[in-house]
Parts: structure tokens; sequence; C-alpha cells
């Protein structure tokens, strides 16, 4: 392959596939572009694998009788892209120029410049924290932001879930089907989740909503032994015995670096095409968090990979 030095950064020739991301749906995709023979590059981003390596056990993606350790998955997806050719960048992308016309597209990092015939976005989403120490540091140990993820974990025990929105309500009542107790904290004295989300929890027996609450602390060393939380009205703290607690206030998609360039909606998620992870830039494809909002699993991810990068074979040999 061809380089020239531009500027103390290396401009390479042209690629036919480039991934932007290297969670479930980035990784898959190269697997498949790899296949294919289409040798894609992937940058992996400030955190390589996604929020799957900030994930402990994973018993609900298929394959793994025993379950499997979130990094532990990533990093054999890895291994499978790059067994077939896929090579790994481990940069972050600091800008891109989406050409609509000629279908050029230049990808930018601190070391080098690429211009890719197409490129697969897979850059994923964040879950919003509420940055408290012992939130962090009990990450993975009892406290989540994904209640399909990990509830399982804490069948016929006592959680709590932070949130008045529909993910918030959703979340409780997903737990409320697995868990003894479910308290729900929310911090005004009303919900904002939609009507129906609202009845469904105020109807669920063993959901208590505690209300004109925040989170004042996570308790525990090693896992999450209970929650103490602050009455915004009184004042008052209270501490509560439970052993999991999910963080329901919302997702971010790390989708900044595309706004201006390409079509996403209000909260910033990628818009694609029905049935297609096809954007409204020729050559140009979203996958997994990135542009899905409701489901947000590894799985649905890896499917969404699959298909941008059976899209981008399309639109290649379409070329």
């Amino acid at each position: 392959m061809a380089y020239k030095i531009l500027s103390s950064i290396t401009i390479m020739s042209q690629e036919k596939v480039l991934i932007i991301g290297s969670g479930p749906a980035g990784y898959t995709a190269a697997i498949y572009a790899a296949r294919a023979n289409l040798s894609p590059v992937v940058f992996t981003g400030a955190q390589p694998g996604g929020q799957l390596m900030i994930t402990t056990d994973v018993e609900n993606y298929p394959g793994f009788t025993d379950g499997i350790m979130g990094p532990q998955l990533m990093v054999t997806f890895q291994k499978q892209a790059e067994r077939f050719g896929t090579r790994v960048f481990y940069e972050e992308v600091t800008n891109v120029s989406f050409n609509k016309e000629s279908g050029a597209h230049l990808v930018k990092t601190d070391e080098q410049e690429i211009e890719a015939q197409s490129v697969i976005i897979s850059t994923g989403a964040s879950a919003k924290w509420l940055n408290l120490p012992s939130e962090q540091r009990l990450n993975g140990k009892g406290v989540s932001a994904c209640a399909i993820c990990d509830g399982y974990f804490f069948k016929d025990q006592d959680v709590a879930v932070v949130g008045g929105g529909d993910s918030a309500m959703e979340e409780a009542s997903y737990l409320a089907k697995l868990c003894k107790k479910v308290y729900l904290l929310v911090r005004r004295d009303q919900l904002r989740a939609s009507q129906i989300m609202q009845k469904r929890v105020l109807n669920t027996k063993n959901i208590e909503l505690l209300w004109n609450t925040e989170l004042e602390e996570v308790l525990g060393e090693d896992k999450v032994s209970g929650i103490r939380v602050i009455n915004n009205v009184s004042q008052k703290t209270t501490e509560i015995d439970l052993q999991g607690l999910f963080i329901a206030i919302g997702h971010q998609p790390n989708t900044g670096i595309f706004k201006g360039q390409i079509d996403m909606d209000n909260a910033g998620y990628i818009q694609t095409a029905p049935d297609s992870t096809k954007t409204n830039i020729k050559g140009v494809f979203a996958c997994g968090d990135a542009q899905d909002k409701i489901y947000r699993q590894a799985i649905t991810a890896a499917g969404t990979g699959c298909m941008a990068a059976l899209e981008a074979e399309h639109y290649i040999a379409s070329l």
C-alpha cells in the first residue's frame, strides 16, 4: 500500500471499507467485510470494545452456555475480525468529511487520514450517569445501566431504579418481574414518562415510588449493599438495603463528530432507511447503538453490523 507524508500525517491510499467504532456492531461488520475480501480498517475509538468493556458477566449473548465476561467477548470479536484480515488501529477519529457527490469519504485521526469508498459508523451510545464516586466505583459490581442485560443477576432480590422518564419505567417494569422489590427514585413530585408507562408502574405492586428523592451515595465495598438517598424537600436522608442499582436517566449516542453532515434525530441518533443501515449519504452506513435507541443490546448491535457490511459490499460492487 502506498503512503505519503503531508503535515506529519500519513495519507493512505483509498480503502474500500472503513469502520468507526469497535463494539459488537463494528467488529461484526469487520468480520463480514473481511470475509468478503474488502480488507476493512477499524478505528477503535477512545474505548476499544465499547460499553461491553465495562460490563462483567454477559449471559444473554448466544453461544456461551456459562456466560462470558464483557471484555473477553470483545477480545474474541476482535481476534475473529483480525483472523480474516481486518486492520485495527487504536485511534480515535477526530474529523470526517463525507462527500455526497463523489462518494470519496475522508476520515482523520491524529495519526493518519484515510479516503474510503464506504464508511460504517458504529460509535455506539453511552449511558448517562450521575457521576457519583461511589456509583462509578461500583459500576459492574451491582450498579448497572441496563436491566435487560443485568437484571437476572438480581432475581428475588431488592433493587432500585433512578429516573422518571419512559426508560426508567421500562427498567422498573422489567425488574419487577424478576426482583422481590423495586424502589423507583424520582427527583421530582411527578413522572416525565408517558401516561401508559406511568400507569403500568403505578399498578405494579412490588414497585415503590420515592418522590422528591435523589441518590446521595451507593453503599458497599466490593459490591452494592444499599443506597443513601435524600429527600430534596425535607432534606431528610435515608439508607435502604438492596443489592442492585440501575441508573435510567437516558443514553447519549456517540455521534457528535458527525453533526451537520448526516441526518440525525433530535437526540443525536443517526437516521437510517427502513430495514436498512443506509444513511442519507451514499456509501455511509450506521449500525449498533449509534442508530438504535430502542433495543441497545449486543446481539442486536451485531445484527445491524452484519447488515451494514453486506450493504457496504453491495454498494462497492455497484461502483
